[in-house]
């Protein structure tokens, strides 16, 4: 979806970029009339002519006062004086540390880079690099028609371009109603806060979680399709009352051990519930040759038999004939 290049120094690396997120799957919806249930048509209206016009009739224009607008062209973008326009300018190297850290996980989007032939010997030497020194690659980078601020990082075999909001983007915490009072707890309550933590921790597996909410809404439809009634579930009590903090703790931490011993069922993941339904016509066509074979393999061999008693009835008549 981008094509420029990595300028590292005097050094320029050819790569494209990639969107390394996929949303494909999501549940779309469509707006409908209500009274025909047909689906309704978004249409470009000219308010001048009064009339609809097509999107090819279409341009981009800048507002510079009420009413009044400057058209600007895909060649005029092309022409805007910035270096990021074709190019990820890398402005400095950063340790991976709390300071870094906390600035980069405003995240906008996530890239993969592809880096052409020609320069793949300078991208994984930089790649290198900031593997072994655990560095992070600030850039400024033009996508869209807006300049992007940008970390870069060594990300399994190649490296991932992750835009991030610019710092006037992020709105202060100072906008929230937060206690000005620091909280004082007791020991008790640390200690078995800490044990609900140990007993919850374990290896982060992203392959273990899945969209529930959206496999919840696909039974929504589908009742629907079906004409089922849709019975609401059943509400979940909110109780604001933590006055005996302790004991919420204590049968907390009690759950997470019983989970966590008997070991819960590994969810499905979307990926894998797509792979599981396209492999179900091949496995019915298996079972299916699976419940003909053994009938197959008795008309073979019924046949073999027959065979076998017609060369064994052929043989006296060659012997005669040979005599």
């Amino acid at each position: 979806m981008w094509k420029g290049a990595i300028q590292f120094g005097l050094v320029t690396i050819p790569v494209k970029l990639y969107v390394a997120t996929e949303s494909d799957y999501a549940i779309r919806f469509h707006m409908l009339h209500k009274p025909d249930q047909t689906r309704i048509n978004m249409k470009v209206w000219c308010p001048t002519e009064e009339k609809v016009i097509s999107r090819a009739e279409t341009v981009k224009g800048y507002e510079f006062a009420p009413e009044q607008y400057v058209v600007i062209s895909d060649e005029d973008l092309e022409k805007v004086p910035l270096k990021t326009v074709r190019s990820i300018e890398i402005e400095q190297f950063a340790p991976k540390s709390d300071g870094t850290d906390e600035h980069t996980r405003f995240i906008k989007q996530a890239y993969y880079i592809e880096p052409d032939k020609i320069g793949r010997k300078a991208f994984y030497l930089l790649r290198e690099v900031l593997d072994r020194k655990g560095l992070t690659a600030i850039c400024k980078v033009v996508i869209k028609d807006r300049e992007a601020l940008a970390a870069l990082d060594p990300f399994e075999d190649t490296m991932l371009l992750t835009t991030l909001h610019w710092p006037d983007e992020i709105r202060s915490t100072k906008e929230l109603d937060l206690p000005d009072e620091e909280m004082d707890f007791k020991a008790a309550e640390v200690k078995m806060a800490e044990q609900l933590v140990e007993a919850m921790t374990d290896e982060f597996d992203p392959s273990k979680y899945k969209d529930e909410y959206r496999e919840a809404l696909m039974q929504v439809i589908e009742a629907k399709i079906q004409g089922q009634e849709i019975t609401a579930p059943e509400p979940v009590e909110e109780s604001a009352n933590l006055v005996d903090l302790m004991k919420l703790l204590e049968a907390s931490v009690k759950a997470a051990s019983d989970t966590k011993s008997k070991g819960a069922p590994e969810p499905v993941s979307v990926a894998d519930a797509k792979k599981e339904r396209e492999r179900r016509p091949a496995r019915a066509k298996d079972a299916d040759e699976a419940e003909k074979a053994p009938a197959r393999k008795a008309s073979r061999a019924a046949r073999g038999k027959e065979a076998e008693k017609d060369l064994e009835e052929a043989r006296p008549a060659r012997r005669r004939k040979t005599a």
